[in-house]
């Protein structure tokens, strides 16, 4: 792993769920210092109370300058207009954002920092923080998420690319569309959190409440539920099969009509990530049912990785990355296929298999971060960028 710089990593909100981001920076953290930006937005805004919200939010944690979230990691909440399609905003931002990431990290005693940016619209200010490496590490098809300015996303991307001195992705299809815009492209899929997930084929997990006494067998899914779940798909299987019971867990941000209604289908909500295995433990069957879509077509779902590191059968539509894990995992082609593939892991002996889990041996954060390593090592042993 490297070790022994000051990294500055503009990404997500540092309290939300733990996606990729904070699994890779919380072990970068072991030998080296990061400082989180929080969110800097990726799209237009609008006058919804949410949205409102959260502008005071980020107004309130700005004031609040750094604050330590775990050891050897700080975030901070700069203030950004995340209009950026609007050349004014996008000035005010290179000038501001970038004198106020400086002095953050000035004041934590960083120098000559690395930049690692989960975001394109960093791009703005990225290279102007007297950075010795950056690193553009690309999880997303961002320009495709619904409420962004594509093109405006998309010109800041390639800003970003020509920048950087590596850049990551995270799936095959983002790595043939990145390289285009800098050679020095390398594709590290995700990792998964082993031991966490593991626990659901403990048999001394206990399985919470709200899906233990729930009629069998259980079809679950977790993470947030936006518009790239095809909740048509859902409906469907719940109406075919009006035995079975079906558990959506995770923050709703979608209209979900499609489902409700139906008295097989669950919304539980969002949970604590400490009680995911837990929660896995009740799952017969685990499904990735996401519209395929230039969104989906690009991504790599984590969560794939984490309903197999807990044992459980998979059944996916057909995007690229679950082929990667083909073996380990059912691809549906058609919602009749989804149901099909469903049946035959319940007449195999479906729920939590040790077995299953182990196949993720190979697939640890912690391998995929010193992957990451070896490739950036290279380009610090100069300590200048090119």
């Amino acid at each position: 792993m490297i070790e022994g710089h000051n990294i500055i990593c503009f990404s997500n909100d540092w309290d939300g769920d733990p996606l990729s981001k904070k699994h890779i920076m919380l072990r970068l953290a072991r030998k080296n210092r990061i400082l989180w930006i929080n969110s800097i937005g990726n799209r237009n805004p609008s006058a919804s109370v949410r949205d409102l919200r959260r502008a005071f939010k980020k107004v309130q944690a700005f004031s609040g300058g750094c604050r330590e979230v775990a050891e050897n990691i700080f975030t901070f909440s700069p203030l950004a207009i995340p209009f950026h399609g609007n050349a004014t905003a996008r000035a005010v931002n290179r000038r501001f954002l970038a004198w106020s990431v400086r002095r953050a990290y000035r004041r934590l005693g960083f120098k000559n920092p690395i930049t690692w940016t989960f975001l394109p619209t960093s791009g703005e200010v990225v290279g102007k923080l007297d950075e010795k490496l950056i690193v553009y590490h690309c999880v997303d098809e961002f320009s495709q998420f619904t409420g962004t300015d594509k093109n405006a996303i998309l010109n800041m991307e390639r800003d970003l690319l020509r920048k950087a001195d590596q850049v990551l992705v995270s799936s095959g299809p983002l790595y043939e569309t990145k390289k285009l815009h800098n050679p020095r492209t390398s594709m590290v899929t995700h990792g998964v959190d082993l031991d966490h997930f593991r626990k659901a084929c403990d048999p001394k997990t206990v399985i919470p409440g709200d899906i233990s006494g729930l009629s069998r067998p259980v079809i679950g899914f977790f993470g947030l539920i936006a518009d790239w779940v095809d909740l048509n798909l859902i409906g469907f299987l719940a109406m075919s099969r009006p035995s079975w019971s079906f558990v959506l867990i995770g923050k709703v941000d979608t209209d979900v009509s499609a489902v409700e209604g139906l008295s097989n289908v669950h919304l539980l909500g969002q949970k604590p990530y400490s009680a995911l295995p837990s929660y896995c433990a009740g799952i017969d069957v685990a499904i990735l049912p996401f519209v395929v879509n230039q969104l989906t077509f690009a991504a790599n779902p984590l969560k794939l990785r984490e309903y197999l590191a807990a044992g459980l059968p998979v059944v996916t539509t057909d995007i690229p990355e679950a082929r990667r894990l083909g073996k380990h995992v059912r691809i549906s082609t058609s919602n009749a296929d989804f149901l099909a593939h469903i049946e035959t892991y319940l007449a195999h002996g479906a729920g939590p298999h040790l077995s299953t889990s182990e196949a993720m041996a190979g697939e640890s954060w912690d391998a995929k971060v010193e992957e990451m390593s070896c490739l950036i090592q290279p380009l610090l042993a100069g300590e200048k960028r090119e």
